[in-house]
């Protein structure tokens, strides 16, 4: 993962591959469109289990009611009408287009890990990227708000590819610059301004660790689930899923250090059950308050990650 290494994503040598981004990374995320197999109104996850999805709810919208026609969606049937006219009456919607589509990236100090190919903030920085990518196709509009855990960093939706190579500048910038200076705060900090400046509906993609974020951070992401369609992009490292193989290890977060044996009796259990318990939790919330929910790995293409439904 450390060194001088040939950059497959563009022609130029990343000396920090997968501790930090460069502009040709994600630039050569749009290669990836091709692969997807999901619509503009469908996104989620193999992970995703029974939760709503995100790119469609409001990405739809009412045109008209007419007679029903053999073949139609029982699912569309306007019953008021029906119930009024005697016979029966189906409902029809056109796609909605010009949607906003916003990426809230977590770049905070928890984000800034990971053992396996990339940080969590890499992987992160990359999934926006492809999202920005996707909502350029589909002449939607795309803005970001970057949150280093200190300062937060808002660009407005537009259907701009000078604005979306301006959010890619900016991304870049902030990988490197939390190699060095990282902030302890989880992303439910930034929700509270992306609150202020998103005026419009929208769909709303919360890509994170969601480290520390437990009920009383979720409220915030319940208030926006109320008029925007959100969705939960859960990053998460291999070890964060397998405890590490028997043995002595020292870990350092911040000023506080410690050793750890993982070899004694019950460790890997309470290690797993711990993360597993974590992301059940947050699995809930998504559920709970109709949000879509993705988890992407580090070690794994973000892509493949991704299928329809």
């Amino acid at each position: 993962m450390i060194g001088s290494m040939p950059n497959k994503e563009g022609n130029n040598i990343n000396e920090n591959r997968g501790l930090a981004v460069t502009l040709d990374e994600l630039i050569y995320q749009q290669s990836y469109l091709p692969y997807l197999s999901f619509s503009q109104n469908k996104l989620t996850s193999q992970h995703a289990g029974n939760t709503q999805s995100a790119f469609k709810g409001r990405g739809i919208e009412f045109e008209e009611v007419r007679a029903y026609n053999y073949g139609d969606d029982v699912r569309d049937i306007d019953w008021r009408v029906t119930a009024r006219r005697g016979e029966t009456y189906t409902k029809v919607f056109r796609e909605e287009k010009d949607r906003e589509i916003v990426v809230v990236l977590d770049l905070s100090s928890s984000m800034v890990f990971g053992t396996r190919n990339e940080l969590k903030s890499v992987t992160a920085a990359k999934t926006a990227a492809l999202i920005g990518w996707l909502t350029h196709k589909y002449k939607d509009r795309f803005g970001l708000l970057l949150f280093d855990g200190k300062d937060t960093t808002y660009f407005k939706p537009q259907n701009d590819i000078v604005n979306l190579m301006h959010i890619f500048h900016k991304i870049v910038q902030k990988t490197h610059d939390v190699l060095i200076n990282q902030y302890d705060n989880d992303v439910g900090a930034a929700l509270d301004m992306l609150q202020y400046h998103q005026k419009g509906q929208g769909t709303v993609f919360i890509l994170s660790d969601f480290h520390n974020f437990g009920p009383d951070r979720f409220d915030k992401v319940a208030i926006l689930s109320k008029k925007h369609d959100v969705c939960c992009v859960n990053i998460y490292d291999v070890l964060e899923e397998s405890a590490p193989q028997n043995g002595v290890y020292a870990a350092q977060y911040a000023t506080q250090k410690t050793v750890f044996d993982t070899g004694t009796e019950g460790f890997t259990a309470k290690y797993q059950q711990y993360f597993h318990q974590q992301r059940e939790l947050l699995r809930r919330n998504c559920q709970k308050f109709l949000c879509g929910y993705i988890e992407i790995r580090t070690d794994i293409p973000i892509f493949k990650q991704l299928s329809r439904i």
